[in-house]
């Protein structure tokens, strides 16, 4: 995972061991001084997260935070606090200046490279939404990002997963005024209430008698109707590989008892504040270019929309430096289908292909139909020979299991043939040219045997 970091102290020599430490690590590293020099430097450039001393001359940390915060242009960017203070009042400040998390000096390097990780694996998916976002503005949807607070009235719903009822009730103690809070306290059955429950977030105790808690947070990833609700792990003293291991698993946060309450409270805040900003991008997408930019058969964004974010994603790329990769589909021989089975049979065909794509891709990538029987995925942040092994994989699937028609009276074999190629980092790359190479490797994959994978690199 590559990203550029912003590190901002007045003092050198924490600076340069901040950078060492992330240059280690491959992250491009850019730093500043003093607050301003950090504002104009995020408003100017790209950023994917900040981390922000808070004793600083001039404008302090808590200013800087909260007027990035406060900036439409640059409130999507982590920032987290890395301060000599280690008085909680200044901790919860920090939070509740919209710090998306908090680090104590020294900093210790496995906390510090665990906590980027998982913000920046959380900018990614933030980014992409409002990538998104932009595109269906672009295309004439100009209510598309109506910004409507959450007037409801209703409390944030919250489930605790823990075995022990009173280690439960001293978490719960300061929440449950302005939450709503559920207890699971078997573990196995944790992930079904989740998953039924429509929760604002859901805290796990890091440890169980009989059970990997671990294990609870890989599920809850793992399911669609969770995947995105936020997971705060309640972790002992000693847990740090544990917690290590929980934000590579998709953790977005972790507290450590003996929990503070106004500390919890805030870091809570943080992840509802951020999972509704979250559903309402991805509320407003939906709703918003539903019929202006989806194939009504198969369901996936068409042609119209791809056009146009397409080249979106390709102009960051070129500006990032980021990789991209593409593919393009053809299911072989459809004109047979529809001749010998009858067009209708040629669409259920067409609506299970589409629905093997969501399987076979990630939520970042993009599927779309291109026409008729073509289809394309776009990859961000993804090398040539990751996209080469999801085409082959999504071949393989294609050729292994039978399509239904006919409402399942009967099944058809079917195969697929895939052009894939990717960005390539030059002053003539256009997302036109990004096609054009694709479909000229599906071209070369139709014309050597079909059901088969071609890659183009250039």
């Amino acid at each position: 995972m590559t990203a550029r970091i912003l590190v901002v102290d007045d003092i050198e020599a924490n600076r340069d061991l901040l950078e060492t430490r992330l240059t280690a690590e491959y992250f491009n590293v850019i730093t500043a001084s003093d607050g301003q020099e950090a504002l104009k430097i995020c408003t100017e450039t790209s950023v994917d997260l900040v981390l922000l001393d808070i004793m600083m001359p001039g404008i302090d940390g808590f200013e800087v935070c909260e007027q990035l915060k406060a900036n439409a242009a640059t409130c999507h960017i982590p920032v987290v606090i890395v301060t000599a203070l280690d008085e909680m009042a200044d901790r919860v400040r920090g939070l509740q200046a919209g710090a998306d998390d908090f680090l104590t000096k020294p900093v210790d390097e496995m906390q510090l490279l665990a906590r980027v990780r998982s913000l920046l694996r959380l900018k990614m998916l933030t980014d992409e939404l409002r990538l998104r976002a932009v595109t269906a503005r672009d295309i004439g949807l100009d209510t598309l990002l109506s910004d409507k607070d959450d007037d409801s009235g209703a409390k944030p719903k919250v489930m605790v997963v823990d075995e022990r009822s009173s280690s439960f009730e001293r978490l719960v103690k300061p929440l449950r005024k302005n939450f709503e809070i559920v207890h699971a306290g078997e573990p196995q059955g944790a992930v079904m209430t989740a998953a039924e429950g429509d929760f604002d977030c859901v805290f796990v105790a890091a440890r169980f008698t009989e059970f990997d808690a671990l294990r609870i947070c890989s599920q809850l990833r793992s399911l669609d109707r969770t995947r995105f609700v936020p997971i705060i792990l309640v972790a002992e003293t000693d847990d740090d590989n544990l917690v290590k291991r929980g934000l590579e698993l998709g953790v977005n946060d972790y507290i450590v008892r003996p929990v503070d309450p106004n500390e919890l409270t805030a870091r809570l805040r943080t992840q509802v504040r951020r999972k509704r900003y979250h559903d309402s991008l991805r509320d407003n997408v939906a709703a918003s270019i539903e019929l202006a930019v989806t194939d009504g058969l198969t369901g996936l964004h068409n042609r119209r929309y791809l056009d146009t974010h397409l080249e979106t994603l390709v102009a960051r790329g070129l500006n990032r430096g980021k990789q991209l990769s593409l593919l393009i589909t053809d299911i072989d021989r459809f004109k047979d289908v529809n001749d010998t089975h009858g067009h209708d049979a040629g669409d259920d065909v067409l609506r299970e292909f589409a629905r093997r794509l969501r399987v076979n891709v990630r939520g970042m990538d993009l599927a779309c139909r291109y026409g008729g029987e073509e289809f394309v995925i776009v990859m961000p942040d993804t090398p040539p020979h990751i996209a080469a092994e999801v085409a082959e994989r999504l071949r393989a699937q294609i050729e292994s299991d039978d399509f239904s028609i006919e409402n399942g009276a009967r099944t058809i074999e079917v195969t697929v043939s895939v052009g894939v190629t990717s960005l390539i980092q030059s002053e003539n790359e256009t997302a036109k040219a990004l096609l054009k190479r694709a479909d000229e490797a599906l071209y070369e994959a139709k014309q050597t045997g079909r059901n088969r994978v071609v890659s183009r690199a250039a």
